[in-house]
């Protein structure tokens, strides 16, 4: 639907008079007696189009249900708008969605690749060690404990005392090894 407001180039509250005005301004504007050419056919076509403007607009019966008309067509275009950006909404929700799984199972792959690269190092000890922390098993009764269990003491045991041997022979910690063992 043609908006014949902005074709006379008035706000819709315009009065009588200021349409009225803006059609004699806009009709000198584009008289065709005033181009030559494919110019003279644009003025021409400008000029129909501000006729038509004028004609509904400048009576008032014909301007009220070109309002109504108008109002129902912005309507219809909001609506529009509005349900394709649901649309559009929703398919991003889904590829969303389709992104997620595929990022969470990537994901899950790149741990695996890790846990396989971390087997015999000291992040693979970590992790077992994690994992015997994770469940916490009641040390009081010893049948409980199973083999990983009591690997993964043997391992921390090993590395509080490699780590104390290190720390005792590191000049800047030394000090403080010495204060922890001999309480001096």
């Amino acid at each position: 639907m043609k908006n014949y407001y902005e074709i006379l180039e008035v706000n819709k509250n315009a009065s009588r008079e200021v349409i009225d005005k803006a059609y004699k301004v806009l009709i000198k504007k584009y008289h065709p007696d005033q181009y030559l050419g494919n110019e003279k056919i644009l003025a021409e076509q400008k000029t129909q189009e501000v006729n038509e403007a004028y004609h509904v607009l400048s009576d008032e019966f014909l301007r009220s249900q070109y309002n109504l008309e108008f109002k129902k067509a912005e309507i219809k275009d909001f609506e529009k708008i509005y349900n394709e950006n649901s649309n559009v909404k929703k398919d991003l929700q889904n590829k969303n969605s389709v992104v997620d799984e595929n990022n969470s199972r990537r994901k899950k792959n790149m741990e695996k690749e890790q846990d396989k690269n971390r087997v015999g190092t000291l992040m693979g000890i970590i992790d077992v060690l994690k994992e015997v922390f994770k469940h916490k098993p009641d040390f009081k009764d010893k049948k409980k404990l199973d083999q990983k269990d009591i690997q993964a003491m043997i391992i921390t045991a090993v590395i509080v005392i490699i780590v104390g041997i290190i720390m005792w022979f590191v000049p800047a910690t030394n000090t403080f090894m010495r204060q922890l063992f001999f309480m001096s």
